[in-house]
């Protein structure tokens, strides 16, 4: 593969759907479902494909076309990124009505939606209007972890042509490491496998310490989940790196959009310039609501993913307890003691029901229950016997 291809990592079969697309216009579907599990690369995908569509050579990855739409300034390509919890229907409005306009400078006006299923109902059904009725040369593309109706409505899903990805073979994820990102093969080996083949997260991994630490910190957890104390000890912790990696993360993005805001308003000028704050007050309190959504998202995400490895763990106590460590593929491959003891402690019954814990903790936080509480109440289900 070549091109903007490149950055769809173990995919051929969809690489190879993908452009034969782009190659036939006559076969091209104006509505299209990315779908696939965390770290798959299906917003990769999409956006590589929206790139291809818009090339004269079908996504050579060189060209002015190809550059401006994985930058993300192409004129004709607009994605939604959702910052928030929920991608609400104003939001979507204002893309069916850029959606209803002729290309202005590409083959297509194309239309990505990351993380789809976070659209309103609101929002899903002004979608689904423009899918009934699509413009001549638009191009809908919309990605969604699964086809399950809370993901993505049965409706929608229905008129679009679905491409679903697989998780990259950690492999294929270590490779890319070493030959884009110049990490040492041992560290890329090790973080590709960590990181379950999640591209992102393994390169996250690769690149900072921190995020090493913070996973070591969250594996760390079920062997030492002994007492009371020790339960509520580690909620405590676990709620409070997903908050604090979420006030960093806001700190860097929230100061440079504020002052932007206060400068085209006049924030601070004399003359005319006053009239003009005054008038944007109600642009900064909009700010305001985005940005503290956008950090409850943060800090949901940050849970979500300490959920996720903890669920992991549980899954190789499981395989272990059932199968032995013979021949055996981990999550954490590098965790394979504590996936030991912690089989010998709990036995299967007793990882399954912890797996379940995880699970409905996770369902809690999606139903705002407060992390503290739901967080709370998982240590103490997965507290070892005595």
């Amino acid at each position: 593969m070549s091109g903007v291809w490149e950055q769809v990592i173990g995919q051929p079969a969809v690489v190879a759907e993908l452009q034969a697309a782009v190659a036939d216009p006559t076969a091209m579907t104006h509505a299209w479902l990315f779908t696939g599990p965390p770290g798959s690369g299906r917003s990769v995908a999409a956006r590589a494909f929206a790139a291809a569509l818009q090339c004269p050579d079908g996504g050579d990855g060189t060209c002015h076309a190809c550059r401006t739409v994985l930058a993300g300034t192409h004129a004709d390509v607009q994605t939604v990124v959702p910052e928030g919890l929920s991608i609400g229907v104003a939001e979507v409005r204002e893309l069916v009505r850029i959606a209803g306009r002729a290309p202005s400078q590409g083959r297509w006006q194309v239309v990505l939606v990351e993380d789809a299923d976070r659209m309103t109902e609101q929002a899903s059904n002004t979608v689904l209007k423009m899918l009934e009725e699509p413009p001549a040369r638009t191009v809908f593309l919309l990605c969604a972890p699964s086809l399950h109706p809370d993901d993505v409505p049965v409706t929608i899903r229905s008129r679009c042509r679905v491409v679903g990805l697989r998780t990259p073979p950690v492999d294929a994820v270590a490779d890319v490491l070493v030959r884009r990102d110049g990490v040492d093969p041992a560290l890329a080996a090790w973080s590709a496998a960590a990181a379950g083949g999640h591209v992102g997260r393994a390169r996250h991994l690769a690149r900072d310490e921190t995020a090493r630490l913070a996973r070591k910190a969250v594996l760390d957890v079920p062997l030492s989940l002994v007492s009371l104390a020790a339960c509520l000890n580690a909620a405590d912790d676990l709620v409070g790196a997903a908050k604090e990696e979420s006030d960093r993360a806001s700190t860097e993005l929230d100061g440079a959009e504020t002052e932007a805001v206060k400068q085209s308003l006049g924030v601070g000028a004399r003359g005319p310039g006053v009239a003009a704050a005054s008038r944007g007050a109600g642009q900064l309190k909009e700010l305001e609501k985005r940005q503290k959504s956008r950090a409850t998202r943060l800090g949901r995400d940050s849970l979500d993913r300490a959920l996720v490895d903890l669920a992991a763990l549980y899954r190789d106590a499981l395989v272990v307890a059932t199968s032995g460590t013979e021949g055996v593929t981990l999550a954490h491959p590098d965790r394979l003691a504590d996936a030991a003891e912690l089989a010998r402690r709990i036995g299967p019954e007793g990882a399954l029901r912890r797996i379940d814990a995880v699970l409905d903790c996770r369902r809690a936080l999606e139903q705002n229950v407060k992390p503290q509480v739901a967080v709370e109440a998982l240590t103490v289900a997965l507290r070892l016997p005595a």
